[in-house]
C-alpha cells in the first residue's frame, strides 16, 4: 500500500506447511521478517532457538546453528536451494544480500534456514525500482539499488547491486578500540521469475565480493587480511503436468574463493560445486500423497594444503495422509558421500511429521527425525589435523508442541506456540590430544551432548485499517549438555548456548509511520574459562515513508542498535559493537 510501511515483526507464528528440498513436508517453522536488519547477525538474534557465532562487526564471519547441533549440520537455502561448504561445513553468511530479502524461514525439522528473494510488485507500469543508502556507526556506508521489469505478463527480471564499506574500529569497553575490523563488499545479484502452464521457474545470479580484515581475538589479535569471492548460478522450476504428478526440479553451479594473507603465509581455497535435485510428488487419492526425491552432488576443493573431491547422492521416499484434521508424513531418507581417494558414508535417516487439528485454531504437532552431519574436507584432509577415518555425527530431533491462532473482536489476531523438544547426537566430533603426543590434537568421534528444552512464545496483532500494531514474547530454555566420557566439561553447558533466552518485542506502523522496539536478553552461557556474562539488547528502527507522486515513495529511517551499550562476546575473545546508530533514506518508484 503506498504510503504505508510493514512493520516490522520479530516472528509470525502461523501454521504454515512447508516442502523441504527433498520432498518431506515439514509443518515445524517459524518466519522472521530481516527488514531494516544492518547484518544476518541484527536479522536472527531475536530468535531464541538460534545460536549465532559472530566473530564482531561487519567484518567478522557469521554462522548459525538451531537448537545445539552444531553450525555444520544447519543447511543454508537461498531460494531454495542449498549453500554448500565442504571445507568448513558452512558458508559465512555475511554473504546474504538482506537488502533484497523478505525472510528467513527456519526449520526445525529439517534443521535448515531458508533466505528468499523478495518477488517484485508492479502498479501501473512495467519498470519499477528503489535505491537506497545506509550509514552510520563505525565508519560504515552501504548503498543498494533495484530495478525491476515487466517484460511480459508472465516474466519479470530484477538486478539488485550493493555493497558496504565499514572501517570497523568500534571502541572497547576497556577503552581501547578494534582495529583492522574493516571490510569492502560489493553484491550483485539479477533474478528472472515466469509463468509456464501448470507452474513456474525461477533463475538466479548472484555473485559477492569482499576485502576486509580478521582481526583474531583480543589473547591474539593480528594484522590477517581475508579476501572472498563467491558467485552462482541455479534455477528452480515447478510443474504440475496431470492432476495425480507435480514437479519440482533445480540446478545450480558455485564458485567461492577464499584466500587469506597472514604473517604466517598465505593460503587459498577454492570451491566448485554442482547441484541437480528433483522432488517428485504423486497426489494418489483424496487422503494419500506419495512422493519421492533424487539428487546429485559434486564438490571439488583445491587449496595450497591439499585438494579433494566429494559426490554426493541423496534420495528421499515420502507417504503422506492426510484428513480434515490429521496429516501425518513419514519418510525414509538415503545420503551417501563418496570421496576420491578417501572412504564411502552410507546412512539412512527415517523421519515422522504429525499435525493434527483438536479443534479450529489450535493443533498439536510433532516430528521426530534422524539426522547425520558428514565431516568436512578439513576435519577429514587437512594436513596435520584431519582424521580420514572419522565416521558421520548422527543425531536424533524429536519435537511436541501445540499452536494456537484466533481471531478476536474483528481487529485482533492472537497467535501462541508451545514446543518441547530433545536432541540428542552422538559421534560428535572433538578435537582431542593424541596418545603419542599431547601436544598434538586431532579430531575424533567421541562426542555425545543432550540438548533439551521449551520455546514458548505468543504475539497479539491489532488491524483497523489505519493502524497496525503488534506484541511478541518469547521465552527458550535449552539444556545444552555435554555426555562425553572423560571430557573436562562432562555434565556442563555446551560453549556458548544460552540456558534461558527472553525476547520481548512491539511494532506499530499508521499513515506511513512505522516503528518497532525489540529487546533481547540471554543468560546462562558458558565458554572454556566457564561462566559467560548475561547480555541483553534493545534495538529501535522508527521511519517515515513521504508519497511524492504516483507510485513514487522517499522513506526516512533511523536505526538504532545495542542502546543498552551492552559490551558481551558471542564468541569468546570477539566482542560485539556497542551502541551504535544508522540513518537510512530511500526512493522507490
Amino acid at each position: 500500500m503506498a504510503g504505508l510501511l510493514v512493520a516490522e515483526t520479530p516472528d509470525t507464528l502461523q501454521a504454515v506447511t512447508v516442502v523441504a528440498d527433498r520432498g518431506v513436508v515439514v509443518s515445524r517453522t517459524d518466519t522472521v521478517k530481516i527488514k531494516n536488519s544492518i547484518s544476518i547477525t541484527d536479522a536472527l538474534s531475536g530468535t531464541p532457538g538460534l545460536y549465532l557465532a559472530d566473530y564482531g562487526g561487519l567484518a567478522g564471519p557469521k554462522t548459525v546453528s538451531l537448537r545445539g547441533l552444531g553450525s555444520p549440520h544447519a543447511a543454508i537455502y537461498i531460494d531454495g536451494v542449498r549453500v554448500g561448504n565442504v571445507q568448513s561445513g558452512q558458508a559465512d553468511l555475511g554473504m546474504l544480500d538482506l537488502n533484497n530479502c523478505g525472510s528467513a524461514v527456519i526449520d526445525y525439522a529439517q534443521n535448515s534456514l531458508s533466505f528468499n528473494t523478495v518477488k517484485p510488485v508492479f502498479q501501473n507500469r512495467g519498470v519499477a525500482g528503489s535505491v537506497k543508502f545506509r550509514g552510520g556507526s563505525f565508519g560504515t556506508c552501504e548503498p543498494s539499488g533495484r530495478l525491476d521489469f515487466r517484460l511480459s505478463d508472465k516474466v519479470t527480471l530484477s538486478a539488485t547491486a550493493g555493497g558496504a564499506v565499514s572501517k570497523g574500529d568500534f571502541p572497547l569497553a576497556d577503552g581501547t578500540r578494534r582495529t583492522n575490523n574493516d571490510i569492502r563488499q560489493i553484491r550483485a545479484g539479477l533474478d528472472s521469475w515466469g509463468i509456464i502452464d501448470g507452474g513456474d521457474w525461477h533463475a538466479k545470479a548472484y555473485y559477492n565480493g569482499a576485502e576486509r580484515g580478521t582481526p583474531g581475538s583480543l589473547d591474539w589479535p593480528s594484522t590477517d587480511r581475508q579476501e572472498d569471492r563467491d558467485a552462482f548460478l541455479q534455477g528452480v522450476v515447478r510443474r504440475q503436468f496431470t492432476p495425480v504428478y507435480n514437479l519440482h526440479a533445480s540446478a545450480k553451479v558455485s564458485y567461492d574463493d577464499l584466500s587469506y594473507l597472514s604473517e604466517w603465509g598465505d593460503s587459498r581455497y577454492r570451491q566448485t560445486e554442482v547441484q541437480l535435485n528433483s522432488s517428485h510428488k504423486f497426489s494418489v487419492c483424496k487422503w494419500f500423497d506419495a512422493s519421492f526425491a533424487a539428487d546429485f552432488q559434486w564438490d571439488g576443493l583445491e587449496s595450497d594444503a591439499y585438494g579433494k573431491e566429494r559426490t554426493s547422492v541423496f534420495a528421499t521416499a515420502t507417504a503422506a495422509f492426510h484428513t480434515d484434521r490429521l496429516r501425518a508424513d513419514i519418510a525414509l531418507e538415503y545420503s551417501g558421500t563418496f570421496d576420491k581417494g578417501g572412504k564411502a558414508r552410507n546412512v539412512v535417516s527415517p523421519s515422522a511429521d504429525l499435525r493434527w487439528r483438536a479443534f479450529t485454531g489450535f493443533d498439536v504437532v510433532a516430528f521426530a527425525r534422524r539426522a547425520y552431519r558428514t565431516p568436512t574436507f578439513n576435519e577429514l584432509y587437512y594436513p596435520g589435523y584431519g582424521n580420514p577415518d572419522l565416521k558421520a555425527e548422527d543425531a536424533w530431533l524429536t519435537d511436541i508442541g501445540i499452536e494456537y491462532n484466533r481471531a478476536a473482536g474483528g481487529s485482533w489476531q492472537i497467535q501462541l506456540k508451545a514446543d518441547a523438544f530433545c536432541n540428542y547426537l552422538k559421534d560428535k566430533i572433538v578435537s582431542a590430544p593424541t596418545e603419542l603426543d599431547p601436544n598434538i590434537w586431532l579430531p575424533y568421534n567421541v562426542g555425545i551432548a543432550l540438548m533439551s528444552g521449551a520455546d514458548i512464545q505468543s504475539r497479539a496483532e491489532y488491524n483497523d485499517g489505519v493502524l497496525k500494531a503488534g506484541f511478541a514474547a518469547r521465552y527458550s530454555y535449552q539444556n545444552a549438555i555435554d555426555r562425553t566420557p572423560d571430557s573436562y566439561s562432562f555434565g556442563q553447558q555446551l560453549p556458548y548456548i544460552s540456558k534461558h533466552t527472553v525476547c520481548l518485542g512491539a511494532d506499530a506502523s499508521c499513515k506511513g509511520w512505522s516503528a518497532a522496539l525489540n529487546w533481547n536478553w540471554r543468560g546462562g552461557r558458558y565458554d572454556s574459562a566457564g561462566r559467560m556474562p548475561d547480555y541483553n539488547t534493545l534495538d529501535l528502527t522508527a521511519g517515515k515513508d513521504f508519497n511524492l507522486s504516483g507510485d513514487m515513495t522517499l522513506g526516512l529511517k533511523l536505526i538504532a542498535r545495542n542502546l543498552t551499550d551492552c559490551r558481551y562476546e558471542l564468541t569468546e575473545g570477539y566482542p560485539m559493537p556497542g551502541r551504535s546508530f544508522y540513518g537510512e533514506i530511500s526512493f522507490k518508484f
